[in-house]
């Protein structure tokens, strides 16, 4: 068995969106270090980031009602809304700096325009609707959208889901043109192809046992090839650990106290799919609905119109499900072995206050083909069984932490954790994840490379003109970066000519 070591700058755990992102904005600001990127599986994109593990929506809040809520006084939070549509908006451009300098070529590989709804039904949600609205329409983030409880106009909007519909029930709806379904399994498959032409180190079918601090203050991996068994050892300055599910377990590794008291719940998804090509020409939209009492909020249902490999196809879910599983090529055994002493108590403050969640999940897992075809009834009241398939799609693995709301609380979102001197750095949680992939990125750059951020803040500046301005001090930079990133990525044809930088527009 080898034992060979190498030494690199950065390690990358992980061939994901997240990686890769990392990857490339490195690679612009410092393109003389050294990047290794370990990954277990065969090739790029294949867990959370693929296009059949995930629902590549391009979450930008246009749609999820999931990121509005309602405050105890009747009006509508958009607080969490704004914020991911920004960090959507800073990944647009990102990806539109990559096309302008041709390092990706045809943005249609990875992105194209689709609809943005979010359907309601009952009167009591047609309110929480129409107040989110008009929450939301006056913020030029939300641009364009509209709102309908006109049958008529809903049918023009959504055929499909308006076809032989009971018109007792009172429905409404929400639309804005400027969605966007995002491949991120392309995307990712894109940005490791450049990365390897700018000689970066990809293995694949590598595994990470183990990672441990040097005595010179840089991280040494202990890697195992899955197919041989040989051993490698790899040393580097700075490790990014983006392995989706399987991060927890590598940060509980590296043994950096940030990480102390950190657990994991994992939930399993499926979706309904529908290839037919008569039915999948009668819906051009995502549209997003409200989740049941008691399902976690990556739990929205919602029937999407996707891209993938150039042909469209319907999903419909997600269809939560509890398995023990971290990945999804992951063990049974993920879940005990992330119980550790320091995190012991928060997990069972964890189980004992979601237990409602674990019933319900459990009671998805259940549901007969039949079952799950009556809750897409609800979307599309007359969805032929023989239509539609089941599709397993990838493990999310939600953080449990202590939290000013008490011990074992269950978090919905992503987080960074890093070394205090910026050394290792693990991105742990879920949804909206890959669509917010730049900002993430850009947090860990300026917490793990403090030292290096005035000397690329004008790169960083190129590739991502709002960098360091609120957008929403600065409508006037949201309409000229919408139409300079839409017209980059192929979204929308024909603008009018705006000015070279969004910083001079907003200078005058």
């Amino acid at each position: 068995m080898s034992n060979r070591q190498t030494e690199t700058d950065v390690i990358l755990i992980g061939a994901g969106i997240m990686s890769a992102t990392l990857g490339s904005l490195l690679k612009e600001l410092a393109p003389d270090w050294k990047i290794t990127v370990i990954e277990r599986a065969a090739k790029a994109g294949e867990e959370s980031s693929n296009e059949l593990n995930n629902a590549g929506t391009g979450h930008s809040s246009l749609c999820e009602l999931n990121y509005t809520t309602e405050k105890p006084d009747g009006s509508i939070d958009i607080s969490k809304a704004i914020k991911v549509n920004e960090e959507y908006q800073v990944s647009k451009q990102f990806w539109s700096y990559l096309v302008d300098s041709k390092q990706i070529r045809n943005p249609r590989d990875f992105i194209v325009p689709v609809p943005h709804m979010s359907f309601v039904q009952g009167e009591q949600d047609i309110t929480f609707l129409r107040k989110r609205f008009e929450a939301l329409s006056g913020n030029p983030l939300f641009d364009g959208m509209e709102y309908s409880d006109d049958p008529a106009k809903l049918a023009e909007w959504i055929p499909l889901m308006m076809k032989d519909r009971d018109s007792d029930t009172p429905i409404a709806a929400t639309r804005i043109e400027s969605g966007t379904d995002v491949n991120f399994g392309a995307l990712t498959r894109l940005l490791f192809d450049h990365l390897k032409n700018k000689n970066v180190d990809i293995r694949f079918k590598q595994n990470v046992d183990d990672i441990k601090r040097a005595s010179d203050g840089s991280w040494e991996l202990k890697v195992q090839n899955i197919d041989s068994g040989a051993i490698e050892r790899h040393k580097a300055k700075f490790v990014f650990i983006g392995g989706g599910g399987g991060s927890l377990h590598l940060l509980q590794k590296s043994g950096i106290p940030e990480g102390k008291g950190i657990g994991g719940f994992p939930v399993s998804g499926l979706f309904m799919v529908c290839r037919k090509p008569e039915v999948v020409a009668q819906h051009q939209a995502k549209v997003y609905g409200k989740a049941p009492v008691g399902a976690p909020p990556m739990s929205v249902p919602h029937l999407d119109t996707r891209f993938i490999d150039n042909k469209e196809s319907l999903f419909f879910g997600p269809f939560a499900g509890f398995s023990p599983k971290f990945l999804k090529s992951g063990s049974m055994f993920d879940l005990i072995t992330s119980v550790k002493p320091h995190n012991l108590v928060t997990m069972m403050a964890a189980g004992v206050k979601n237990m409602p969640l674990t019933t319900y999940l459990i009671k998805q897992v259940m549901l007969s083909k039949e079952q799950r075809m009556e809750e897409l009834r609800q979307f599309v009241p007359d969805a032929k069984s023989e239509d539609w398939e089941l599709l397993v799609a990838g493990q999310r693995v939600q953080i449990i932490k202590d939290t000013a709301a008490g011990k074992g609380t269950l978090q919905f979102g992503t987080e960074v954790i890093n070394a205090a001197d910026g050394s290792i750095a693990a991105l742990l949680g879920a949804s909206p994840g890959a669509s917010t992939a730049v900002s993430v990125m850009l947090e860990v750059i300026t917490k793990c490379f403090p030292q290096h951020i005035k000397t690329w803040e004008s790169k960083i500046n190129e590739m991502i003109p709002s960098y360091g301005l609120s957008l929403l001090k600065n409508p006037e930079l949201i309409r000229e970066m919408h139409a300079s990133t839409s017209r980059t990525l192929g979204l929308i044809e024909d603008l009018p000519v705006q000015p070279a930088s969004y910083r001079e527009t907003v200078a005058q």
